[in-house]
């Protein structure tokens, strides 16, 4: 059915009796053209532009827990396209284009907000990097600006501008970024893939991969062998597990990124605000909790759950950034498992074994990436080949050397 406010009026009268399921629960055929691992936003995302794009409805989605539990539904839901290393720059504001138009086309509120982002930088050599990133991101259209420290303090009085370590100069201001309801995406790329034929197969764990003379003929499930043409993985922090089920060794290792959100509070932040010095980054939910994090853990693990003292470090740096923050009190907190790969971005590629193709490496840009990384690997899947804005997303590059290092660890990873 199709949303309206004519039909929430319509049901509101009639007590909500005639709400329709938003999607089926199907068991899965014994064959399917292809086969996405993973009912996140990246593997939602990918069923429904394979059917709206491609025409290509024979798919089953397979995720082992129920849609949107896994990193979907555990992220700080920021939406930006302030990437300046050519690769990424161009794929970030095709996701953020379609960010813009998609509650219109998945008939469902994603509650898309351009309430802006803010990078505060804190040096003269951070201010000249900023200056060039925006440069760049107005180079490929999107929008930025630098400001200073007396125009900065106009927009966003409360911080602490004179902290004795980490004063702050002034920011980058990027209009069009944002924030997006994370549970809302996944719904709505659910109901729209499964409107379009889509089987999405829940609580469906796959245990292992069908691989004869080098092609992927199938999966295997808790629910069964299911045959497959072509296999997707979109697995997101568990990208190198479900890799070694078909004897692949990923450059990826998974960390746990810790999210809080605090008690609900009367408007107070109405932005998006990055800690240049303290990886901190904050924003103010529509509950009126303030949404904020920070650093990885930095220690593989596969837990949903935080040490103690990266707690400790976001909180110092909630407080060195806003000292009113202190009298807000934590609600909880939560852990996503993140697939980071050296050099800080994504792969959307072929793998080794014919047949078997991989969307994985999201680092922290997940969330902001589900439209254009969906859209990308359905197209990949669909035709062979990659989509243009995604097309130094290779897998090989760690082999060869040729990185966007987003992450600034080094050029050289093909000798480690």
């Amino acid at each position: 059915m199709r949303y309206s406010a004519l039909q929430v009026l319509w049901q509101g009268l009639t007590g909500n009796r005639g709400w329709k399921p938003v999607w089926r629960q199907p068991d899965p055929k014994p064959a399917y053209d292809i086969v996405i691992i993973g009912g996140g936003g990246h593997g939602l995302a990918t069923a429904h532009y394979l059917a709206r794009n491609h025409g290509l409805t024979n798919v089953a989605v397979l995720e082992r827990g129920w849609l949107g539990s896994g990193n979907i539904g555990r992220n700080t839901t920021i939406v930006r396209a302030d990437y300046s290393l050519p690769g990424n720059s161009e794929f970030y504001s095709h996701s953020l284009r379609l960010w813009e138009g998609l509650s219109r086309e998945l008939n469902l509120n994603v509650m898309h907000s351009r309430r802006g982002t803010w990078r505060l930088f804190h040096s003269d050599g951070q201010r000249d990097e900023f200056a060039r990133r925006g440069n760049a991101m107005l180079a490929r259209g999107d929008d930025a600006r630098l400001l200073g420290r007396a125009a900065l303090r106009r927009h966003l009085p409360y911080l602490d501008f004179d902290n004795a370590r980490f004063p702050i100069h002034g920011a980058l201001w990027h209009p069009r970024g944002g924030t997006a309801r994370h549970d809302a995406v996944a719904w709505g790329y659910a109901r729209s893939a499964d409107s379009r034929g889509v089987d999405l197969i829940q609580n469906c764990e796959v245990t292992g991969f069908d691989i004869r003379r080098g092609r992927v003929h199938g999966v295997r499930t808790t629910h069964g062998p299911i045959r497959a043409g072509k296999v997707g993985i979109a697995v997101a922090g568990h990208s190198s597990r479900v890799a070694a089920l078909a004897g692949l060794r990923l450059p990826i290792e998974s960390h746990v990124l810790q999210a809080f959100v605090t008690e609900g509070l009367k408007p107070v932040i109405d932005t998006v605000i990055s800690f240049g010095m303290g990886h901190f980054y904050i924003s103010q939910s529509d509950r009126g909790g303030l949404v904020f994090g920070g650093d990885l853990d930095f220690y593989p693990s596969y837990a949903r759950r935080g040490s103690l003292p990266r707690q400790e470090q976001v909180m110092e740096a909630a407080m060195t950034l806003m000292p009113m923050i202190g009298k807000a009190r934590v609600l909880r907190s939560w852990g996503g498992i993140m697939d980071m790969t050296p050099d800080g971005s994504p792969i959307i590629d072929a793998t080794p074994v014919e047949g078997l193709y991989l969307s994985a490496g999201w680092c922290y840009g997940g969330f902001k990436a589900v439209p254009a990384g969906g859209e990308a690997f359905a197209h990949l899947l669909a035709t062979g080949r990659p989509h243009p804005v995604a097309g130094r997303f290779r897998l090989d590059r760690f082999r060869f050397g040729r990185l966007i290092d987003e992450e600034g660890t080094g050029s050289q990873h093909n000798l480690h």
